[in-house]
């Protein structure tokens, strides 16, 4: 057994019997921690969320236009406010920004995003030494990084402040999705990494009628944000608003879906939600579940490419797939880790794409079965036992930590039988995977941290020796490694 595998069984990991004890999520017990560590960790974050506001809220304003209020970010010190274009889309030109220290002064709107892209920007006036915010480098967020959002949620509650981490970043369409409350309101304000640098423009939120936050918000990256800058100062940019920037976002009840009962067949479209980050569709459900209890999220469709999103009682994303049922449907497996009402939303992954779906949700009590990644990982063997699963999660806060080196590790479970072979591969573009397979009595039975010499990615091909609970270990190989992963099943 090698060091890190010494380190696995010290950890207690290993032990035979654990396997409902090791849900992912609940991190094993550092009980050789003194509590003056943990408390003196406690405090660094705190003085972190202290530094970070203190750095940014003074160029953080409040921009009211009629009847509609949001929030925005001062990136010039001679008075440039960068906020979203749906704030600002009905105002005849003129509108009222709020500054932090209580000044409320007239600022001119000067410029729109272009094809649909939600961003505008206004011009305050005869100003010269205002606090700006900075722009963070060029590809510098990660998931699994910390993320700081201060807006004016609802209108009326100036500098709030919110904190949570970067959960996902779709490159392709420039977004970054966070945990961090985004309220009405914090429209248009900055998302803030640690340095009080922003990276990104807080855009939109999942959301029903109650119209607050429901776990998911999105920002535009910053990577979007300085083309646009570019063509403010060369005078490029559009002086008016798209119409998807004027359009209302209607609010929806959510609808009631059936845990054993039959498939609800839905449709997104025109009569659907659209996030306005990116123009999608999406339907929103609930369900009551219980602690303990198993369940099983299904969509599919031949008409657009489902995703899937589960969140718990309080509003957090549980669980998140788009592919794990393979081709067309998206499938969550996930043990709930409390007694309440879950959301599901039902999403298309792209703009604009509308079709036909159909929703599926299975429940059945988690006593017996092996317990479930975080992240919805559950595996249930498919037809005569065979599996074919793909897991995306993200290494970061949330995840277990190994007390004995300090790297964070997630794990899921499969039920095999005696002489079925199985092929698992860990792979992420984010840190240096390590990968290991425990036997059902306890024991290593394969482990890798390189697939071959090129690569940080992780691969196990095994024939099993005995039926009954497999459990995967997801691992980082050292103390810093965060961030995407995907964990493959065949």
């Amino acid at each position: 057994m090698n060091t890190k595998l010494l380190r696995l069984a010290a950890s207690g990991m290993l032990a035979v019997g654990t396997v409902t004890g090791m849900v992912v999520g609940d991190a094993l017990t550092p009980a050789g921690v003194p509590h003056s560590n943990r408390a003196y960790a406690q405090d660094a974050d705190e003085q972190i969320n202290i530094r970070v506001y203190q750095k940014a809220s003074p160029a953080v304003v409040s921009v009211s236009a009629g009847s509609g209020t949001g929030s925005g970010s001062i990136i010039t010190s001679d008075g440039l406010v960068l906020t979203n274009a749906h704030v600002v889309a009905k105002a005849s030109g003129t509108v009222s920004v709020t500054l932090a220290d209580g000044r409320r002064l007239p600022a001119e709107v000067i410029a729109f995003g272009e094809s649909g892209l939600d961003l505008a920007m206004l011009r305050i006036r005869n100003q010269s030494n205002l606090p700006a915010l900075p722009i963070a480098a060029a590809g510098s967020v990660q998931v699994g990084q910390r993320a700081f959002a201060i807006g004016n949620p609802f209108g009326r509650f100036q500098g709030t402040f919110t904190v949570g981490i970067v959960s996902r970043i779709d490159r392709q369409r420039g977004l970054i999705q966070t945990d961090a409350a985004i309220n009405p309101g914090n429209s248009g304000g900055p998302l803030l990494n640690s340095q009080g640098e922003l990276i990104g423009v807080n855009t939109a939120i999942f959301t029903a009628r109650q119209g607050g936050n429901i776990g998911i918000g999105f920002a535009i990256s910053a990577d979007r944000v300085r083309p646009f800058l570019s063509a403010v100062r060369e005078g490029r940019a559009s002086r008016t608003a798209s119409s998807s920037s004027r359009q209302q976002v209607p609010n929806i009840t959510p609808k009631p879906l059936a845990l054993n009962g039959q498939p609800v067949a839905g449709k997104l479209g025109s009569g659907s939600l659209t996030l306005r980050a990116d123009s999608s569709f999406f339907d929103i459900y609930t369900f009551q579940g219980r602690v303990g209890q198993r369940v099983t999220l299904e969509m599919s469709s031949r008409e657009i490419d489902p995703v899937l999103i589960l969140l718990n009682p309080r509003g957090k994303e549980l669980a998140q797939d788009n592919n794990g049922g393979g081709g067309n449907s998206a499938r969550i497996v996930a043990t709930l880790p409390a007694t309440g009402r879950y959301t599901v939303i039902a999403n298309a992954s792209q703009a604009g794409e509308s079709g036909a779906y159909s929703l599926r949700a299975f429940a059945g009590d988690a006593a017996g079965d092996a317990a479930g990644d975080a992240a919805g990982g559950g595996i249930d063997p498919g037809p005569q036992g065979t599996m074919n699963v793909t897991i995306q999660s993200v290494l970061g806060p949330g995840a277990s930590v190994l007390p004995s080196d300090g790297s964070l590790y997630r794990m899921t479970t499969f039920t095999g039988r005696a002489g079925q072979t199985v092929t698992i591969t860990l792979e992420s573009p984010d840190f240096d995977t390590y990968l290991v397979l425990v036997s059902p009595d306890g024991k290593v039975f394969k482990e890798n941290n390189n697939a071959n010499n090129n690569t940080t990615d992780s691969a196990i091909t095994a024939t099993l020796p005995r039926s009954g609970v497999y459990r995967v270990i997801v691992n980082a190989s050292d103390r810093d490694g965060r961030g995407r992963y995907t964990l493959t099943i065949r």
